[in-house]
């Protein structure tokens, strides 16, 4: 029998420590403002990640060359078991078909895969740079993002091997952007020098409810004019470190008391009310070339009146995020087995309509066969067109491309990783935003 994977961006998170789950800057006036009207009409943001990123022909050249099967595998991002590459694992078994991660890649040519201490993929900084090395190894073609969900305090996967750094409510509290920027950039060198090239992180949710189960000190605050800045400024760290990040979880998870983990969330905003309490951090990551959004599993009726989560919407996906924002990066979904996308439809439904709504990866499938299939399925059959598949897949590779990691996969330094990990210098950051916390 196969485990129950529960896991997700959105969740409460814990450290390596806690008990193992189951196995089976300156912002710019643009950024800052809320979300334009739907009466607008706004083209894509010439400073959003795709306009920004270098490489373009790059891309086309490797996209021309790619089957059918290799874009579909590259808009899936797994969680993968065990400590090494070619670990085997029952998990990897039953899940995929094959033993071991590095024949799970090769199989389905995936485009990511994203680390967990319950899946066994955290023990030490040596054995996870070995990890990532093997996992980039067995995709030749296209280098993998690898992904973490790293956010600091109350979520923070990768302890304790890296420095423990305040979480985003006691940066907020300090009212320095500048100090949301250097505990990015510190995060982020760490999380590169084991290999990782994608945080799931910024949290940019506006914490407006005092209730809320899942967001709560995750967020930088309650106030949207302090957090927008400092989301811009996290991403300016996160890029300065040379890695990708991802704002999450929009179109906003603040102002709910239900955890979408175990429920579905319903937040009444108008869209007057999101425009100035949900959208300014979004904005504010948008005008600093963030690379990748990820979606919340909330209802927002007075958005979409259809009833489906953010993740399967359309009109909030496409309508608000893409057309209205001006983002063209990346949008993920959260972790596909949270109970909040998974009421309505079934898995494999649920991975097809994500793509429909505007999404382009697909993050942690509970049936990753048959989620795969379908999305498969669905582009065989005209349902998602090839263009509609081809502009997933061409985001996907423009990410890669601007984070230098299109070329040539990454090879991480174990030497160097136990250098700067915990370094005194990074300890100095966290002591500092600690010192200054409000």
């Amino acid at each position: 029998m196969i485990a129950t994977m529960v896991a997700g961006c959105a969740g409460t998170g814990a450290g390596a420590a806690s008990p193992a789950r189951p196995a089976a800057g300156q912002v710019s006036d643009k950024a800052t403002s809320a979300a334009p009207s739907p009466s607008e009409t706004s083209a894509p943001s010439e400073t959003s990640a795709a306009s920004a990123t270098p490489g373009t022909s790059k891309v086309e050249a490797v996209l021309a060359r790619m089957s059918v099967e290799d874009k579909v595998g590259q808009l899936f991002m797994p969680v993968l078991y065990g400590p090494a590459a070619n670990t085997v694992s029952g998990e990897n078994q039953a899940r995929f078909g094959v033993g071991t991660p590095a024949k799970a890649v090769a199989k389905y040519r995936l485009g990511g895969v994203i680390l967990f201490p319950w899946a066994d993929n955290v023990k030490n900084v040596r054995q996870v740079v070995a990890l990532t090395n093997g996992l980039q190894k067995a995709s030749p073609e296209i280098p993998l993002l690898v992904g973490a969900d790293q956010e600091n305090g109350r979520v923070s996967r990768m302890a304790p091997l890296v420095t423990q750094m305040p979480g985003a409510s006691v940066i907020g509290s300090t009212g320095d952007p500048s100090l949301a920027r250097r505990a990015a950039k510190v995060t982020g060198t760490e999380l590169r020098a084991l290999g990782i090239n994608l945080d799931f992180a910024p949290v940019a949710d506006v914490n407006i409810n005092p209730r809320n189960p899942v967001i709560g000190p995750r967020a930088y605050g309650s106030d949207p004019k302090k957090v927008a800045p400092m989301v811009a400024a996290a991403v300016q760290g996160f890029h300065d470190a040379g890695i990708a990040s991802t704002a999450k979880h929009f179109p906003g998870h603040g102002d709910t008391n239900v955890d979408s983990h175990s429920g579905l969330p319903v937040i009444q905003h108008s869209l007057s009310q999101w425009n100035k309490l949900d959208a300014p951090p979004f904005a504010a990551a948008i005008g600093k070339n963030i690379d990748a959004i990820m979606s919340a599993h909330v209802v927002m009726p007075k958005l979409d009146p259809s009833g489906d989560p953010a993740t399967l919407s359309k009109p909030i996906l496409t309508g608000l995020l893409r057309e209205k924002l001006g983002f063209d990066g990346v949008v993920s979904t959260d972790a596909l087995d949270m109970a909040g996308v998974r009421k309505k439809y079934g898995d494999g439904q649920v991975a097809v309509r994500a793509i429909q709504a505007g999404v382009d990866l697909l993050l942690m499938p509970p049936d990753f066969p048959k989620a795969y299939e379908a999305v498969l399925a669905a582009v065989k059959s005209g349902k998602i067109s090839t263009a509609r598949l081809d502009q997933s897949v061409r985001r996907l590779l423009k990410l890669k491309a601007a984070r230098g990691l299109l070329d040539r996969a990454p090879v991480a330094d174990p030497a160097e990783a136990e250098r700067v990990l915990r370094s005194a210098e990074h300890r100095k950051v966290a002591q500092l935003i600690n010192e200054r916390a409000r």
